[in-house]
């Protein structure tokens, strides 16, 4: 199909991009900017701001239950953006969706903060979770990672990192349009020609963007910053990784999702028709966008 026609109209509305480097200063100041007021946000039962092994993080009940699956979340942005504000719709939508508690992590960002620092501290704050797991009400099922963008390869790499350590811990992991390819040769994937320019996050705009992580000390042919890369996907957690139709990134998240499959990991690709990179984010509003988190309480939940 078409871009979705309400996607369409704000695409119509954005200037291409120029493969310039961004200002981190003020790409984050405009993000903020859009947040919406406490009072305009999803409710939920409740939602605390504390710690967890030194990282900002935020935590989201659904219900008022017994006990609870858990599901740590990591948040796009392409490595130097973003943060607890910024996806705070996708953690309680998630929240709601999965009927699990959600720990949204404020990990440390480039340039500022060095390669494996914002990787640390997920993982970190993974491994908090299971050891604090009588604070949180774990009720000793799933304890699933989840991210989008950036922050889906965060997600991928924490898991190879959780299984190389021998933590067997992590169920699940989810996968929103991971970003899991950091070597940009266009000839490598046709999404990254076919979606080049028109749908919000444009090819040329790749190398500039993730250029602060990886100009941090992140190599892209290390599998733990190019997860698509791991050589033995075997023993991973069960996947679902989404993709969008119009996403320069669609065709490496779809290829992971193939080789965990190959790897016998149980791995469910779905890709969202019409939708473009950020749309969990940008366009849950639209009802078959917000199916994304319906997919997810699914995936986790199923028996």
């Amino acid at each position: 199909m078409t871009v979705h026609p309400d996607i369409a109209k704000i695409l119509a509305t954005l200037p291409p991009a120029d493969g310039t480097r961004p200002d981190p200063v003020a790409a984050r100041a405009a993000e903020q900017a859009h947040v919406p007021a406490p009072e305009d946000r999803l409710p939920l039962h409740a939602v605390e701001d504390t710690t967890a092994a030194g990282v900002p993080v935020r935590i989201y009940t659904p219900v008022a239950a017994e006990s609870y699956g858990l599901l740590v979340y990591f948040h796009g942005g392409a490595f130097f953006s973003g943060g607890l504000d910024t996806h705070d719709g996708v953690a309680r939508s998630l929240a709601k969706e999965t009927g699990h508690r959600v720990v949204s992590v404020g990990y440390r960002l480039a340039p500022e903060a060095a390669y494996p620092a914002g990787l640390q501290d997920c993982y970190a704050v993974v491994r908090w979770a299971a050891e604090n797991g009588d604070r949180l009400q774990w009720d000793g099922g799933n304890l699933a990672v989840a991210g989008d963008s950036s922050g889906g390869n965060f997600a991928a790499a924490v898991a190879a990192l959780a299984h190389d350590d021998g933590f067997g811990r992590i169920t699940h992991q989810i996968l929103f349009y991971p970003s899991v390819d950091l070597d940009f040769d266009t000839g490598r994937y046709a999404s990254l020609r076919d979606n080049a320019e028109g749908y919000g996050l444009e090819t040329v705009a790749l190398k500039p963007y993730n250029s602060f992580y990886l100009d941090s000390g992140a190599d892209p042919s290390d599998p733990l910053v190019s997860p698509v890369k791991r050589q033995d996907l075997t023993g991973l957690p069960a996947a679902l990784v989404v993709t969008a139709e119009y996403d320069p990134l669609r065709d490496e998240g779809e290829l992971y999702g193939q080789k965990l499959r190959e790897a016998g990991v149980p791995a469910t690709v779905r890709r969202y028709a019409g939708a473009n990179h950020g749309f969990v984010v940008n366009f849950a509003w639209i009802p078959e966008y917000y199916q994304a988190f319906r997919d997810a309480g699914e995936f986790l939940n199923r028996r």
